[in-house]
């Protein structure tokens, strides 16, 4: 089951947090197709947002065609986003992992690396429409 981790801080509205989340957790497979998510209740008690913003959460997730509603048995992943050629054993991964060391090494913080792969990141997708 996900675990949400909600950054009152980020400036990020609460209910995307929740579906980025979610679909952070379909790419890397921790999620997949059949899977339960928490009710709103549950998420509600562990983070401490109002069940309506998981719900709308929950809303957004159907609308992409990644969760369906269940009337009395709740909320249901219904696809996946994982590449198989991102899996824990893929050279892209190991290669990200190593760099990822490589700064942890060189006295970079985790903040400074997340900082800096957004950057690049930003700087390399700008011009690379998602689908």
């Amino acid at each position: 089951m996900v675990e949400f981790r909600i950054d009152r801080r980020s400036g990020v509205a609460t209910y995307l947090q929740i579906v980025r989340q979610v679909e952070q957790a379909l790419r890397m497979g921790a999620l997949v197709e059949g899977d339960r998510l928490p009710t709103a209740a549950q998420v509600a008690a562990a983070t401490k947002v109002n069940p309506n913003t998981t719900l709308k959460a929950y809303r957004e997730l159907e609308r992409a065609g990644l969760a369906e509603v269940r009337q009395g048995a709740g909320t249901f992943i219904t696809r996946s986003l994982a590449r198989p050629e991102a899996g824990s054993d893929s050279p892209l991964r190991s290669a990200l992992a190593q760099w990822m060391r490589q700064a942890r090494d060189e006295g970079y913080s985790g903040q400074d690396v997340t900082a800096l792969f957004e950057a690049v990141h930003a700087a390399t997708f700008r011009a690379d429409p998602q689908p």
